[in-house]
C-alpha cells in the first residue's frame, strides 16, 4: 500500500506503482482532519452507521459487520449497521441491482457507475451528498457484483490501516481519533478472473491448530476455520479456495457448514489437479467402492461424482475435469499414454454431460478447469481433444519455475488459461514445509511472464499451511489482482516496503524490508530445508554441505556472518516494535530470519566440527556444540510461537520437523579424536587436512598471491590442539597488513582459534612488478613461516579497460554487469532487478512474439540474433573452462527449448541447451541449488584481451553469473566474487 504523506493527511493507493498512486490520490483522501466535502466516518466520538439492502447478498452484510469491527478496532467506536433506519450521514453499501437504494441514486445520476455497469469484481467509493431524503451526505460503497461490493468494502479497511491480515498474523492497527474521507475512487477489473490458495500438507500445522486449538468443537478444519480463511481471501481481493485435503482432514463437503459458508462469503470452490469434479478422493473414495478405475469401475466413479456435482450446484464452483489416482498419482487402468487418451476424452465428455444436465445446460458457461500436472502434461501434449471452453492450468515444477505456457495457438482457446504455483511443497527432491522460503523476485518473473503470455484466467498459490507465508501471499495476490505495476522488477522490492511500512510504520520500514529481502536472498542461494543436502521420495540422511570452509574466504562461515548480521538486526529491531506490533513482528519476521540462521548454523557448523577435527584443532569439539546448540535453540523459539505467541493463540500451528524428515533432527556429530602432539599449528587459506596444515617446523606455505587489481585479503587460521594456552606473536614485511599481530590462544570455548586477515599496503610496493616477503608466526618457543607473495604491476592493457581481470587463475562475472547489449529487431537482453543469486539477471525477451533465429548455421547468429558481450583480460595461457549459471527455467512453450549460444573473440558458435524433462537427478539438482550449469571448453587462449559473447535464441533464458575457469577455479556452491578491473 503506498502512503504518501502531506502534513497530516494521508494519501493511499493499494494497488498502485508511484506514478499512479499521484493520480489515485486526488480520488481518494483519508486523513485525520475534516476537509473541504469530506465525509466524518469517525468524528467526534461518533461513527457513521452503515447502511445495507436486507435484498443484497449475504457477503455484502458479512463485509460490513466486518467493516464496523475493523472501525472500533481502528478508534475504539462502534458504528452502527441498519437495514432500515437511516441516519443523516450515512455509509451505503451495496451492489447494483441487489440494492434498491444504489440502484436509485444510479437512476438518480447522484452515482455514476458507467464503470462498473456488466464488470467483474469491479467498486467505487465516493462521497455524495443528497444523495436520499433525509441524507445529507453519504459515503457510498458500489460493486458491481456482490464480491466487487465486499472488496471495495475492505478496500477501505486498508485505508483506515487495517491489514489483510490483522488477525492472521496478529496486526492491531494504529489508533485513530478521527477519519475523514473525501474524493472517490473506482477500480477496475482484477488482472486474473479466478485468485486464489490452494490448503495442502496441512498436517503439520493447520489442521492440527484448527482441531485442537481454533475448533475444538469441529476436531477439524471445519466452517469456523474456512469463515476466517475466507474473510482473509477477500480482504486480499481473492475469491477461489482449493480446500485443505489431506488424510488428517475430514472432505470440504463433510461438514455441511463449509459449504454454507463458502456460499455467504461468496468465494468459488474449486479442487486440485488430483480431485475431479469436486471430490476429495483421498476423504470419499472408500476400498468398498472397488478400484479407482473407470474401465472396470465405471457406474461407481460416475455416480460418485455426479452425487457431488448435484450437492455443489448452489455453490459458485470451478470443477476440475479429468481423472488422476486417488490422489497424486497416474490415472489407474491405463499402462501408457496412448491408451489414457482416449478414456480420458471420454471421461471428460461424460463429466461435461453431467454438468450440463445439473448445473447449467450451458455448459460453456460453467468455470471448468484441467490442470496438467505431473503425467497430465504428457497427455495433454499427446494432443487429446479438450473442449475449447476449458481452461488449461499449467503448474509450476513445484520449485517456482512453470513448466510450460502458452502457445499461439492456445491463446487462442476461449477457455483461456492459468497457473497453480507452489510456495509450499510436499515431494522430491526435497519438501519446504517448514518456513516461507521463496523469492519474491523468482515469484514476480513467472507469474509476470505466465500474465504477460495470457495465463490470466485463473491463478491458484499452494500455500501449505498459510502460515507462515503471509507476505508470499500478500504479493501474489496483489499481483495477481493487480499485474500492470509489476511489469517493472524494479517494483518488487518496493512492494515488500510498503508492506512492511503499512505495517511496522515507515520510520523502521527500511531496515525490516533489507532485513527479509536478504533473508530471502540468502533462502534462493539455498533454502534453509535443503541445508542437510538430503533428499526425499527415496528419503536420505544428511550429508556434508558443498559449502566451501578453505576457499574463498571460507564461503561457509560467510553465509553464517550473513545471518549472524540479519539475526543482530531483528534483535535490535525488536525491543523499537511497538508493543502492539510485538506479536506480528515475531511471527512476520523475528522466527523466520532466527529460524533460517539457526538451521544453517546447525548445518555448517557441523561441516566445520568434522572439518576441523581432520585438521586436528582442538576447537572441532566447540563448533560440535554450537550445531547441537543451534537444533535446541529452534526447539525453543518454536516453543515459544506455538505456546506464547499472542497468548497461546497458534498452538499447534508451527511445527519445525514437518513428515520427521533428517534434516529437522538433531544434528548427527562426527566422532572428534585430536592429535595432540603439537600444541598449536596454523591452516592458511587454501589448506585442507592435517597433512596441509603448519604445524611447526614444518616446511614453508604460501597464501594465494595477491593482486592489486583485485586488492583481495586472504585468511590464516592459528589454532590449538591441545588444551594448553598459547601466547602467539607474529613478524612480518612492513607491506603485509595482518588484522591482529599478536594474541593469545585458551582452551576456553570459542578462543581455542583465530582467524587472521592478510591483506596488502600497495603504497609500500613500487609499482613495476611482483614483492615476495614472509610472515612469521612464533608461539611457545616454536615458529611457522607462510610466503607472501603480491603483484603490483598493471599490464599494458589493462590501463583503462572496463572489463574483468583473471584472478589466481578464474575470471567471474556477474552476468548483468555485461560491457555492451546489442538488440536484433525485437529481440534483446534485459536485466531483471531483484532475481538469481546475485541479486540482478539478465533474461532473453520478447516473451511474446519472439522468433527463434534460424539454426541450420549457428554462425548466423552472429547476425542475426541479440546478444550481451563480457570483456576478460586473460594472464594465463591454454585453455580454459567456460561455465554458465543459468536459472533452471523450462521452455515457455513447445515452441521453444532453453538455448543460448557462445562465442569468444567472435570465434566459433556454440549453442547449449540446458532443457531438462520429467524429474531427473539434474533437475533435482538445478532446484535445489536454483541454478542450471552448462561447462563449455574454450581451447587455447592466449593472454590478454578477450570478449564474450553470448546470443540469444530462446526467449525465457535468464542467465545469472559466469565463471571463466584457468585452471585456478576451486569447487564453490555460492557465486564467488567478481574479478573485475580496478
Amino acid at each position: 500500500m503506498k502512503k504518501l504523506q502531506f502534513g497530516l493527511i494521508l494519501i493511499y493507493c493499494s494497488f498502485c506503482s508511484i506514478a499512479e498512486a499521484q493520480i489515485a490520490a486526488a480520488r481518494l483522501i483519508v486523513s485525520d482532519k475534516p476537509v473541504a466535502g469530506s465525509f466524518p466516518l469517525v468524528s467526534n466520538g461518533k461513527a457513521s452507521a452503515i447502511y445495507t439492502d436486507p435484498a443484497d447478498a449475504e457477503v455484502v452484510r458479512i463485509a460490513a459487520n466486518a467493516f464496523k469491527d475493523d472501525v472500533k478496532l481502528v478508534t475504539g467506536i462502534a458504528s452502527l449497521t441498519s437495514s432500515s433506519a437511516i441516519p443523516s450521514q450515512q455509509i451505503l453499501i451495496g451492489t447494483i441491482g441487489k440494492s434498491k437504494l444504489i440502484d436509485r441514486l444510479i437512476s438518480s445520476k447522484k452515482l455514476n457507475a458507467d464503470h462498473l455497469k456488466g464488470k467483474w469484481e469491479t467498486f467505487s467509493i465516493s462521497v455524495v451528498n443528497n444523495p436520499a431524503a433525509n441524507i445529507n451526505q453519504a459515503l457510498v460503497i458500489a460493486g458491481s457484483d456482490p464480491r466487487g461490493t465486499a472488496f471495495g468494502v475492505f478496500e477501505l479497511s486498508k485505508l483506515i490501516g487495517v491489514s489483510p491480515f490483522y488477525w492472521w498474523a496478529d496486526l492491531n492497527p494504529k489508533l485513530q481519533q478521527e477519519i475523514h474521507i473525501s474524493g472517490n475512487f473506482v477500480s477496475n477489473s482484477p488482472s486474473v478472473k479466478y485468485r486464489g490458495i490452494f490448503l495442502n500438507d496441512e498436517d503439520w500445522g493447520l489442521q492440527p491448530w484448527a482441531a485442537k486449538t481454533f475448533e475444538p468443537e469441529t476436531g477439524d478444519i471445519g466452517p469456523k476455520t474456512y469463515a476466517k480463511i475466507f474473510e482473509l481471501l477477500l480482504r486480499l481481493k481473492a475469491n477461489l479456495i482449493w480446500p485443505a485435503m489431506h488424510p488428517s482432514t475430514k472432505a470440504f463437503y463433510h461438514y455441511p457448514g463449509n459449504k454454507k459458508v463458502a456460499a455467504d462469503y461468496a468465494i468459488v470452490v474449486g479442487s486440485s489437479h488430483a480431485e475431479p469434479m469436486l471430490r476429495n478422493n483421498v476423504g470419499e473414495w472408500d476400498k468398498s467402492m472397488g478400484d479407482f478405475n473407470y474401465i472396470t469401475n465405471k457406474e461407481k466413479i460416475y455416480n460418485y461424482w455426479e452425487s457431488r456435482v448435484k450437492e455443489s450446484k448452489g455453490n459458485d464452483a470451478v470443477y476440475t475435469l479429468g481423472m488422476r489416482g486417488v490422489h497424486d498419482s497416474g490415472m489407474e487402468g491405463v499402462k501408457s499414454v496412448k491408451e489414457a487418451v482416449p478414456l480420458l476424452e471420454k471421461i471428460i465428455e461424460e463429466q461435461r454431460d453431467m454438468l450440463k444436465k445439473h448445473v447449467n445446460s450451458n455448459v460453456g458457461a460453467i468455470p471448468q478447469v484441467f490442470t496438467v500436472y505431473k503425467e497430465v502434461l504428457e497427455i495433454y501434449d499427446s494432443n487429446i481433444k479438450l473442449p475449447d471452453d476449458v481452461t488449461v492450468v499449467w503448474p509450476d515444477d513445484n520449485y517456482g519455475y512453470i513448466q510450460r505456457l502458452n502457445n499461439e495457438k492456445e491463446n487462442k482457446r476461449s477457455g483461456g488459461s492459468g497457473v497453480y504455483y507452489h510456495a509450499s511443497y510436499w515431494g522430491r527432491p526435497h519438501d519446504y514445509l517448514w518456513l516461507s522460503s521463496t523469492h519474491p523476485g523468482l515469484i514476480r518473473e513467472e507469474m509476470m511472464k505466465a500474465y504477460q503470455t495470457k495465463s490470466d484466467r485463473l491463478w491458484v498459490l499452494n500455500v501449505g499451511d498459510i502460515k507462515p507465508l503471509e507476505y508470499n501471499i500478500q504479493l501474489f495476490m496483489d499481483m495477481a489482482y493487480r499485474a500492470e505495476p509489476f511489469k517493472e522488477s524494479s517494483y518488487t522490492k518496493a512492494h515488500l516496503r510498503n508492506w512492511v511500512s503499512d505495517l511496522f510504520g515507515s520510520g523502521k520500514a527500511e531496515r525490516i524490508t533489507n532485513v527479509l529481502w536478504n533473508y530471502y536472498q540468502l533462502a534462493f542461494e539455498r533454502r534453509p530445508e535443503f541445508m542437510g543436502w538430503s533428499q526425499t521420495e527415496p528419503t536420505t540422511q544428511t550429508k556434508y554441505s558443498d559449502y566451501n570452509h578453505f576457499y574463498y574466504g571460507d564461503e561457509a562461515q560467510q553465509r553464517i556472518d550473513s545471518y549472524e548480521k540479519l539475526v543482530a538486526e531483528v534483535k535490535n529491531l525488536r525491543p523499537l516494535i511497538n508493543a502492539k506490533d510485538a506479536d506480528a513482528f515475531y511471527q512476520l519476521v523475528y522466527y523466520q530470519v532466527v529460524g533460517a540462521s539457526l538451521i544453517n548454523k546447525k548445518f555448517l557448523y557441523r561441516d566445520k566440527a568434522f572439518l576441523y577435527a581432520k585438521q586436528h584443532r582442538a576447537s572441532a569439539s566447540d563448533y560440535a556444540i554450537l550445531s547441537k546448540q543451534a537444533y535446541d535453540d529452534i526447539v525453543k523459539e518454536t516453543e515459544y510461537y506455538n505456546n506464547q505467541l499472542a497468548n497461546g493463540k497458534w498452538k499447534h500451528m508451527m511445527s519445525m520437523e514437518p513428515r520427521g524428515l533428517p534434516v529437522y533432527k538433531a544434528p548427527v556429530l562426527p566422532e572428534i579424536s585430536v592429535n595432540k602432539s603439537e600444541a598449536w599449528a596454523i591452516a592458511p587459506e587454501g589448506f585442507v587436512t592435517k597433512d596441509s596444515s603448519l604445524t611447526p617446523g614444518n616446511a614453508q606455505f604460501s597464501l594465494p598471491a595477491f593482486n592489486r587489481n583485485s586488492d583481495k585479503r586472504y585468511f590464516v587460521d592459528l589454532f590449538l590442539t591441545d588444551d594448553k594456552p598459547v601466547k602467539w606473536i607474529s613478524q612480518k614485511d612492513d607491506w603485509i597488513k595482518l588484522s591482529q599481530t599478536s594474541g593469545t590462544l585458551t582452551p576456553a570455548s570459542g578462543k581455542r582459534d583465530t582467524r587472521i586477515w592478510v591483506s596488502i599496503d600497495w603504497a609500500k610496493i613500487p609499482r613495476t612488478g611482483r614483492k615476495n616477503g614472509k610472515i612469521n608466526f612464533s608461539a611457545d618457543g616454536k615458529k611457522a613461516e607462510l610466503n607472501i607473495g603480491a603483484n603490483n604491476s598493471i599490464p599494458t592493457g589493462l590501463t583503462g579497460f572496463k572489463g574483468f581481470v583473471e584472478d589466481n587463475g578464474y575470471v567471474a562475472i556477474n552476468a548483468s554487469n555485461f560491457n555492451r547489449g546489442s538488440k536484433m529487431k525485437n529481440l534483446s537482453w534485459s536485466v531483471i532487478d531483484g532475481l538469481g543469486h546475485t541479486g540482478k539477471a539478465v533474461m532473453a525477451v520478447p516473451l511474446e512474439g519472439a522468433q527463434v533465429p534460424l539454426l541450420e548455421k549457428p554462425e548466423t547468429l552472429k547476425t542475426s540474433s541479440a546478444l550481451v558481450e563480457y570483456d576478460f583480460y586473460s594472464v594465463s595461457p591454454g585453455d580454459a573452462v567456460l561455465y554458465v549459471y543459468t536459472l533452471p527455467t523450462h521452455p515457455l512453450n513447445t515452441d521453444y527449448k532453453m538455448r543460448y549460444a557462445v562465442s569468444v573473440d567472435k570465434g566459433p558458435v556454440k549453442i547449449v541447451d540446458f532443457k531438462t524433462v520429467g524429474r531427473t537427478e539434474e533437475w533435482k539438482q538445478n532446484v535445489l541449488r536454483n541454478s542450471a550449469i552448462r561447462r563449455i571448453d574454450i581451447p587455447a587462449l592466449n593472454p590478454g584481451k578477450h570478449t564474450l559473447q553470448i546470443y540469444m535464441i530462446d526467449a525465457g533464458v535468464i542467465l545469472d553469473r559466469i565463471v571463466i575457469d584457468f585452471g585456478g577455479y576451486k569447487k564453490a556452491y555460492s557465486a564467488v566474487s567478481e574479478t573485475k578491473n580496478k
